[in-house]
């Protein structure tokens, strides 16, 4: 049943994405960068809604009162990244326009890419080294000033579920530093029902967990990063505890 669920969202998606993103195509040049990123956001919550009515996959937010505190401030989203779905819920659920910093390759994506490349985010090229961050800083600096929040995944590629030590990357950290604005560390389990590098989808309740804001001011990027991992790692173990209890040494059951 788990292989004709996820079979049969899989299809879902082939036959949503190609044309909603052909309708990106044709109203984009006709909307400000705002109603871009809302008809995008339909896209999500189709996604989402699909995940949830064919494979099972619900969800719960714990500390939306805290994103709530934080909807006049810049904020930079310093996530646990363990799966596709929370890069497609996000933009779904969070109460602000989301940025999202990605490499330029993902533009070349068929579709999806070429959507993503008519909305306002952050992409760089990791080929221009040094410069590449500095160009992070620039387009996330304009884009915190156009109210829009920025969001990065500090472990830069998805980790599996129970991952003991994961290696945190101090960009996003260096990014909210470098601009003054906000961290919001945030916990999320989702690679216990939707894996990485997996076909099957399983179904089970995503917790998305909203830590205590973080002020940048006056703290440097490793001083920043350090303290969004010890709470997004300590967080991970109250609210997918089998996952560690399922390993051991860091790697996964």
């Amino acid at each position: 049943m788990i292989f004709i669920r996820s079979l049969l969202f899989t299809l879902y998606l082939i036959v949503l994405t190609p044309p909603y993103a052909c309708a990106c195509f044709i109203v984009f040049p006709f909307m400000n960068a705002a109603n871009r990123f809302r008809f995008v956001r339909g896209w999500t919550r189709l996604v989402i809604w699909a995940a949830r009515g064919i494979c099972g996959i619900q969800y719960r937010i714990e500390g939306m009162d805290r994103m709530q505190a934080m909807l006049d401030k810049p904020v930079v989203l310093l996530s646990k990244h363990q799966s596709a779905w929370e890069t497609v819920a996000y933009m779904a659920l969070m109460p602000k326009p989301l940025c999202f910093v990605f490499k330029r390759e993902l533009l070349f994506v068929p579709f999806f890419g070429w959507a993503l490349g008519m909305l306002k985010m952050v992409h760089i090229n990791r080929k221009e080294g040094s410069r590449a961050f500095a160009q992070a800083v620039d387009q996330g600096r304009e884009r915190l000033a156009e109210g829009a929040w920025i969001i990065m995944f500090p472990e830069g590629t998805r980790t599996p579920s129970g991952m003991a030590r994961p290696r945190y990357k101090s960009g996003g950290a260096r990014l909210a530093a470098e601009t003054g604005a906000w961290i919001l560390p945030i916990a999320v389990n989702s690679g216990r029902v939707w894996p990485r590098n997996s076909f099957l989808k399983y179904p089970g309740t995503v917790t998305i967990s909203v830590g205590p804001a973080i002020n940048s001011a006056n703290r440097t990027a490793d001083q920043l990063n350090t303290e969004v991992q010890i709470w997004v790692e300590a967080e991970m173990r109250r609210i997918d505890a089998d996952s560690y209890r399922e390993t051991q040494d860091g790697a996964p059951a």
